[in-house]
């Protein structure tokens, strides 16, 4: 879905006081009910992660750590089975996610006499019933699948969205017979930066040639395009040509500018390709008498 800029800000604002809950999505949805949850949960996660990077340090501070973790432990005593971690996390916005590697880190490092190390604090994030309270562990348990913006559980969605689409992609190309490398192939022969997919012989989609296509299983906000256009889009452009970006969850209508210089914007697989071979087809239709 194409937002205009005024539609996209519109949603940004409603988001500015939501917390990253299940619940908050929910209610956004029922805001803005002629959006898809996909879309929704996709702004409104950029916008999140925008406030949380303005934010995050001082909840990093070593007193307010303390003060967290402190004010857990004593709550989590008072009523070991209420979410007390959840709670605290949406009381001072952050993350609830966050909220649990913070606390986790500090419960720890009591127990081990020192800096945990990742892979510890990684692996209890992602199992929690590895850790050794289970008052905390439940925390923790609580704190990952209320969060729809980070942690483990996020992430291994985020990563199989991601893979979905690009499986998505390629079952599309074929449906339409077109030839392709996809990332792996491209990866096997050496390149390093590749899109996910280079076509062989290339395309035509609106009038603009396409040699490669890009799937983002996200929404095209300014800061994110912005990104993708320095880090990669541009990339693609120098070594491979004009090519084209699916955001399968919508985009920004104002950042389809590129066309001229051979970036195109998409939300959809495009329905009107136009192929070499059709092409010529066309070129050989003996022509109407004058």
């Amino acid at each position: 879905m194409k937002l205009p800029r005024a539609e996209y800000k519109e949603i940004v604002r409603w988001t500015e006081h939501l917390r990253p809950t299940r619940q908050c999505m929910k209610m956004l949805k029922e805001r803005f009910p002629n959006h898809s949850q996909s879309t929704l949960l996709s702004i409104f996660s950029l916008e999140y992660q925008k406030r949380t990077k303005r934010t995050i340090s001082r909840h990093h501070a070593p007193d307010v750590i303390e003060s967290h973790y402190q004010r857990y432990l004593s709550e989590g005593k008072a009523h070991p089975t209420a979410p007390v971690l959840l709670e605290l996390a949406n009381e001072v916005d952050l993350s609830p996610a966050l909220m649990a590697r913070i606390i986790l880190d500090r419960f720890l490092q009591d127990l081990e006499g020192g800096m945990p190390s990742k892979t510890v604090l990684n692996s209890m994030l992602k199992e929690p019933s590895l850790i050794p309270d289970q008052i905390l562990a439940n925390n923790i348990y609580q704190c990952t699948i209320n969060d729809c913006c980070y942690g483990p559980l996020v992430d291994c969605i985020k990563h199989a969205i991601g893979q979905e689409h690009e499986v998505l992609l390629r079952d599309k190309l074929k449906e339409r017979n077109l030839s392709f490398l996809d990332e792996n192939q491209l990866r096997a022969m050496g390149y390093d930066k590749t899109p996910d997919i280079i076509l062989e012989v290339p395309i035509a989609v609106e009038g603009r040639i396409v040699h490669w296509i890009e799937s983002k299983a996200s929404f095209g906000d300014d800061h994110s395009h912005r990104t993708y256009l320095n880090e990669q889009f541009w990339s693609y452009w120098n070594r491979f040509g004009p090519g084209l970006v699916i955001y399968w969850y919508g985009f920004i209508e104002e950042l389809d500018c590129q066309r001229d210089r051979g970036i195109l914007l998409k939300d959809c697989f495009p329905t009107d390709i136009v192929t070499l071979c059709h092409a010529a087809q066309q070129d050989q239709l003996p022509q109407e008498p004058e």
